[in-house]
């Protein structure tokens, strides 16, 4: 057949044929007739994908904030909810959308406000003042380098860079400072009364009306769903290091290792900052270097910091002299660095160009590096070996764990006989969690995975910390189900009767209110209850001896007209009713208001007017960009 083929295929028509097929070949290439290409982002934001394990890293990170804002009021299972998953999915949208506007707009996070935030960071600080040697000593520690750690930082600072934008250009200006002063110090004369509980004329209960209530509300009286499970848990605390290293092994990982002991050479540097614009003309950026060249030229040792008072664009270091601290290698920009580290003691550079500006740069003392010698550093490297040989060994069981549990998905028992670790149970604990390794919000959710909960597999590992984990399977599972009638029988009872009570303080306090509105005397409404008027004149909005929910409906009420006051009923705390009244309005004195408490405020309404034109912004960016949404994979 093959030498049919080849007899066949001969001369300039078969060449072409065959060339047109190779040529197809190569351009949409073979391997699509072998591959298929599966998409696995949960959002595609333009071009850009936002990844499954981008959108769980967001979720993780959410839930730890919220286990250590709210303690032991934590539910875990409100990050299940579908809601919540949108929500913070919008976030990761949203800061995607403004990281593409950066890139039009050509925005980019300044060296010095990436220097600043570094600096700020109190793990980084001795003394109040930020330590090279503990940043570098903490990073090594995370297994990072100071140029990913930067990066990682400029990364989170560049989805502010437009909102910051916007917020440092919002006007505030005299007439809404004036407005809003007004309400906010605006004074109401009010008249109100607490209702007293109404006594209920039935308190009998049929067995009829328990058993309807409860079919009608049984969701009311659910026991939750409910598992426990087994677990092998592997925590590097527990694990002994017997190995004690010698000397020679001490000093070999010294040597290795110098470079952490070394204390590189520092500079204390002073500059003087001349901006040049984003997007400057020629000719602005000849001012800029002329301005930045005439004070290099006039300043010395002993005007530097004052010059920098009075002719610096940093305000972080003007107000200091120009003072940038003590700073080494890689900290700057690389041009900024190689002007400093070619400096004397004692030298002023020349205008050094970087991307805020011209820069001046005062070398006002060196500092030489030096190695610690190894006797003095001997412990630290033989607790960071011990520490490290528990990292080891940790890694070590926990990934032969994980490879056993994953052989044999359905037990735990060829792993535990196989790495001599025991198998150990919880209690049983809902979806919201429970006591012990169940309180780990992470653990409540792999066990009610549908893998874990539905399929009956062992979860993979579950990290509960740093070197502690564990696999889990569960041991039992009780589904939701209505509590029998008979346990509930007197809660069931109590919430008729709490119905029945609050539709009576509804009726009466409606009764009362309607009395008012036609014109009755309000200390003789209040009489007829048995309750006594508080008068409050002048009352503002953060009155004192007034009820919260009373003052907020009491300045929600429209301005009374002369002689004829504005009635309310309120729902209060207790779950019972006041009735309040506003006699007269006085708007706000602004002659009060002194100019410190307006410019506070003024920074405050920007703050407010800058995040909703921020919105606003995303909101258009939102409408011309090319969004998808897998709702599957969140």
């Amino acid at each position: 057949m093959l030498q049919a083929l080849r007899n066949k295929l001969h001369g300039w028509p078969s060449i072409v044929i065959l060339g047109i097929c190779v040529f197809a070949i190569s351009f949409f290439g073979i391997e699509s007739y072998f591959a298929s290409h599966t998409e696995t982002y949960v959002a595609m934001v333009g071009k850009h994908e936002i990844s499954q394990r981008d959108f769980q890293d967001r979720m993780n990170e959410a839930r730890r904030d919220a286990m250590a804002r709210m303690g032991d009021s934590f539910d875990a299972a409100q990050f299940e909810q579908p809601e919540m998953k949108r929500r913070i999915l919008d976030q990761l949208i949203n800061e995607q959308l403004l990281r593409q506007a950066n890139d039009a707009l050509g925005m980019k996070v300044p060296d010095l406000a990436l220097r600043d935030r570094i600096a700020g960071t109190p793990q980084f600080q001795v003394n109040g003042q930020f330590d090279p040697t503990t940043y570098r000593a903490i990073l090594a520690a995370q297994n990072m380098t100071p140029a990913m750690f930067e990066a990682s930082q400029r990364a989170s600072l560049e989805p502010g860079l437009v909102p910051r934008a916007i917020i440092d250009s919002a006007i505030v200006t005299d007439a809404d400072m004036d407005r809003y002063l007004g309400l906010l110090y605006q004074r109401r004369d009010l008249r109100w009364f607490p209702l007293p509980r109404p006594a209920l004329a039935d308190n009998a209960v049929t067995d009829a009306q328990l058993e309807a209530y409860y079919k009608d509300h049984q969701a009311d009286f659910m026991n939750p769903e409910q598992v426990s499970l087994k677990y092998i848990e592997v925590n590097g605390a527990d694990l002994k290091v017997d190995a004690q290293p010698s000397d020679d092994e001490l000093k070999k990982r010294y040597e290795e290792q110098k470079q952490r002991f070394v204390q590189p050479e520092q500079r204390l540097v002073s500059h003087i900052l001349v901006n040049v614009p984003k997007n400057a003309t020629p000719d602005q950026q000849k001012a800029a270097l002329a301005k930045a060249e005439k004070i290099a030229g006039e300043a010395n040792a002993g005007n530097f910091a004052k010059l920098a008072e009075q002719d610096s664009d940093d305000l972080g270091s003007r107000r200091s002299g120009g003072d940038l601290g003590w700073l080494e290698k890689g900290v700057t920009n690389a041009a900024f660095d190689s002007a400093l580290f070619s400096l004397q003691k004692g030298q002023i550079s020349k205008p050094v160009l970087s991307d805020e500006g011209y820069h001046v740069l005062f070398l006002r003392d060196v500092r030489s590096g030096e190695a610690k010698p190894f006797a003095e550093v001997r412990d630290q490297i033989a607790k960071d070996y011990l520490s490290t040989e528990r990292d080891r060994q940790y890694s070590e069981l926990a990934g032969k764990l994980t490879d056993q549990t994953y052989q044999n998905p359905s037990s735990l028992e060829p792993a535990a006989q196989a790495l001599g670790l025991p198998i150990q149970t919880t209690a049983l604990f809902p979806r919201k969690g429970g006591e012990g390794i169940a309180a780990n919000p992470k653990l409540a959710q792999t066990a009610f995975s549908d893998d874990v909960l539905v399929q009956g597999n062992n979860s993979g590992l579950v990290e509960l910390g740093p070197d502690h984990a564990v696999v889990v399977r569960v041991d039992k599972h009780v589904p939701a189900a209505a509590r029998p009638l008979a346990e509930v029988r007197d809660q069931v009872r109590q919430k008729i009767l709490d119905e029945r009570m609050a539709a009576e303080a509804l009726k009466n306090a409606d009764a009362l209110l309607a009395r008012l509105q036609k014109g009755e005397d309000m200390q003789a409404v209040a009489g007829a209850v048995g309750a006594t008027v508080q008068a409050v004149p002048n009352a503002i909005r953060m009155q004192q001896g007034v009820a919260p929910e009373v003052l907020v409906q009491a300045f929600l009420l429209p301005h009374p007209a002369e002689g004829k006051p504005q009635f309310a009923r309120v729902s209060t705390a207790d779950g019972n009713y006041a009735l309040v009244a506003v006699d007269k309005v006085q708007e706000g004195d602004l002659s009060k208001v002194t100019f410190e408490q307006r410019d506070a405020l003024r920074g405050q309404m920007a703050q407010a007017y800058g995040i909703l034109a921020t919105q606003a912004f995303i909101d258009a960016l939102k409408a011309k960009t090319d969004i998808k949404i897998a709702a599957d994979r969140m």
